[in-house]
């Protein structure tokens, strides 16, 4: 048995009546005013229990990442605080991959707008009127245009590391360089002047260096990525460089893992609807190059949703969480979001990078239970207590991974 027979037994156990269901959806939409004639396809979700709480929809991020089976421990946390958790296998991924003939669905049916619909025939089919929608990364826009689509059905709403528009790679651009290359911040000025000359030594590819420095400073921090240049220059940090900067190649090439994480199908979301594919753009620190040769193959077409009109008519409550660490998803999208929202609050976490969904599931899970309960004004002031809570999300490990495998190069000769 190969790794995605194994995974594919696993997740289909996860999604196992009662806990699972499965709603049959049109792979493309209807065929006619009685939508007769459509294919369709399995569309699976799971629910943690049928408390009297209002109910959570979590969507993640990707586009491509799964909900069934690599959340599972996300989902027993959520069970354990008694909250009633609602997460969407997305269309052309995982357990929701497949039509009716056990053909992949096409890549043209995997579009915005549809996994939208998707959700809220989730919600009719579980019964549910309105849900407190926490979205992660990609899943922000999802949540956001769900609120567009279908506002009677939001009770409130969690934007973890969010998403506002497809010109979020040149934000991410922009203020990775002001904080570590043009060291406009002076709490990152000294790492701006060793990554400039770190790229200029020729220590290491000068194309890698955007993604790379940005994972580091996510997980180990301005500390940790001064260590790490520190090491690149003086050769002691190749083994642990080329890992890193494989690490972005299953999203930026299209290989996944399946039933974890399946890029292929969902290409026109990222790079035809949200642009993840930008080109470089000739300037150093540029965290597009590993994007480049993806974003070739498939063109930005349009953008779904006008969402920065569209939020000040969110008139229900809205947490914006956001790492003080995040490159990914930067500071002033979050602060844009919560301006533009009448009732948002910014809950900014300290010491953390991308997603809480991922890495830190207990602030997370209290963030949407203070929403559903309209305390979220509250929020802000208790980030910090929050964030001081143990992290056991499925990011937990790479920070420790990381520091180990510069630790191990310093006994090695140097490259």
């Amino acid at each position: 048995m190969d790794e995605a027979d194994r995974f594919g037994r696993i997740a289909r156990r996860a999604a196992a009546p009662p806990v699972g269901r499965v709603v049959r959806r049109p792979v493309h939409g209807p065929r006619g005013a009685d939508g007769a004639g459509a294919a369709t396809f399995p569309l699976t979700y799971v629910r943690t229990s049928h408390g009297t709480g209002t109910p959570i929809v979590v969507l993640p991020g990707g586009p491509g990442l799964a909900s069934v089976l690599p959340y599972r421990p996300f989902r027993k946390i959520a069970a354990a605080r008694g909250l009633d958790v609602i997460m969407v296998e997305h269309r052309g991924v995982g357990l929701s991959r497949r039509d009716d003939h056990g053909h992949d669905l096409p890549v043209d049916a995997v579009t915005v707008e549809a996994a939208v619909s998707d959700v809220a025939a989730v919600l009719d089919d579980a019964g549910v009127d309105r849900a407190v929608v926490y979205g992660s990364s990609y899943g922000t826009y999802l949540a956001q245009g769900f609120g567009l689509r279908h506002p009677d059905r939001v009770a409130g709403m969690v934007l973890d590391s969010p998403v506002l528009s497809a010109r979020l790679p040149d934000d991410a651009r922009a203020n990775l360089r002001r904080l570590l290359w043009d060291g406009a911040d002076p709490a990152t000025a000294h790492l701006a002047a060793q990554v400039r000359a770190l790229s200029g030594s020729g220590a290491v590819p000068a194309a890698e260096v955007g993604p790379v420095v940005q994972i580091v400073y996510e997980f180990l921090g301005p500390a940790g990525l001064g260590a790490f240049l520190t090491a690149a220059r003086a050769g002691r940090a190749r083994r642990t460089w080329a890992w890193l900067a494989r690490l972005g190649e299953q999203e930026s090439t299209g290989r996944g893992v399946r039933y974890v994480f399946e890029p292929d199908l969902v290409v026109g979301i990222a790079f035809g609807e949200l642009g993840f594919g930008t080109p470089p753009d000739g300037h150093p620190l540029d965290p597009q190059t590993s994007f480049a040769e993806a974003g070739r193959r498939r063109a930005f077409d349009r953008e779904p949703y006008d969402l920065p009109s569209a939020l000040p008519s969110f008139d229900w409550p809205i947490a914006a969480i956001s790492g003080d660490r995040d490159l990914r998803t930067p500071r002033p999208v979050a602060e844009r979001a919560v301006a533009l929202a009448p009732d948002a609050v910014l809950v900014a976490v300290p010491d953390f990078g991308h997603s809480t969904l991922d890495g830190h599931p207990d602030l997370a899970l209290l963030v949407a239970a203070a929403v559903g309960a309209g305390t979220h004004h509250r929020l802000p002031a208790l980030a910090p207590r929050l964030a001081a809570l143990p992290r056991r999300g499925r990011q937990r490990l790479l920070g420790p991974a990381l520091a180990a495998a510069l630790r191990a190069e310093r006994l090695l000769p140097a490259a």
